[in-house]
């Protein structure tokens, strides 16, 4: 592999993909993953430690959701390139030759929390905005494993943070002409960065979130909050690549999810704010908030009568 530049910053990085133990190759992407679940698994314990939840219902989840996750995100990069697969049935389980998707990934994981959370009668959006925070770290961190990889990489330009990877290094199918350029003798093609893009406002995203969590008002709001943000950032970011997934009338897949998730979470906000506004605070899916918003109103007609009975007796005298 050869080095991957930055023209526009000055510097470049010369990058394996992978290193060898004996004849097995370890792939540095498959590494990158890794640690992106760890740190968001240990996000996530830590946000259910600090709300009082069992930490030990989230290990036992974590099980499930990487297997959920992986095999769901095959299927849907598969379902969208069936017209390869369909005559090439056996690199259907050949994830090692790449592709998996992060939608479906993010399905996958959605279908196992709602039949683990109903297994176990928990709450399913308590979890989900649990759990948030930690998906987003490992998105942060799983999308440098594109970049290791030289793939999910946009179209051409000339922005400051253009990069440049040897034409040898990356798929034939994901280029045009416009994109190529000498350098040296050597031919690259100059790129969006858009893992980089995408770590980077994930990162945002994250720190809006996390400063925001505590002055949520009902459960779910922070799972909502994601898939507006997440959202809003995927559509963006998948208009600059050149390998979408896309419908056979060249629609990109993941800009039509995104809409829709965008769309969905930030109906369910209003919908939900407004629904509270109504009733004045006293119905609240915060479970400590309606507690208090309950005894709050309980107790306020309690006071004025006594404040009014107070008044009477001293007219009396």
């Amino acid at each position: 592999m050869g080095a991957i530049r930055f023209p526009n910053l000055g510097f470049e990085i010369d990058l394996p993909t992978g290193f060898y133990i004996g004849s097995f190759e370890i792939k540095f992407y498959g590494i990158i993953l890794a640690l992106g679940l760890i740190a968001g698994a240990l996000l996530a314990y830590h946000g259910a430690k600090k709300t009082g939840q069992k930490v030990d219902d989230y290990i036992d989840f974590t099980f499930f959701a990487v297997i959920g996750a992986i095999i769901c995100a095959r299927i849907y990069y598969v379902a969208f390139e069936w017209d390869y697969y369909s005559h090439n049935l056996k690199e259907i389980f050949n994830i090692r030759g790449g592709g998996i998707a992060i939608y479906g990934a993010v399905i996958g994981g959605v279908i196992v929390l709602i039949i683990f959370s109903k297994v176990k009668k928990l709450s399913f959006f308590k979890m989900a905005d649990t759990i948030i925070p930690g998906l987003l770290i490992g998105q942060i961190i799983g999308r440098w494993g594109n970049f290791v990889n030289r793939e999910a990489f946009g179209g051409y330009t000339d922005n400051i943070f253009a990069m440049q990877i040897p034409l040898k290094d990356v798929s034939v199918g994901t280029i045009s002409d416009n994109m190529l350029v000498d350098v040296f003798g050597t031919t690259y093609v100059q790129v969006h960065p858009t893992f980089l893009y995408e770590s980077v406002l994930n990162l945002l995203l994250l720190i809006l979130i996390l400063v925001f969590r505590d002055k949520k008002k009902f459960q779910g709001e922070t799972l909502c909050r994601y898939g507006v943000g997440y959202g809003i950032i995927r559509f963006f970011v998948e208009g600059l690549r050149t390998d979408q997934l896309q419908f056979h009338n060249g629609i990109a897949v993941s800009q039509i999810v995104s809409i829709a998730i965008a769309v969905v979470g930030l109906f369910f906000i209003v919908f939900m704010h407004i629904r509270l506004r109504k009733t004045e605070g006293i119905f609240d899916p915060t479970p400590e908030k309606a507690v208090a918003a309950k005894a709050a109103a309980t107790e306020e007609p309690v006071e004025e009568k006594q404040e009014e009975n107070v008044g009477e007796d001293t007219t009396e005298e």
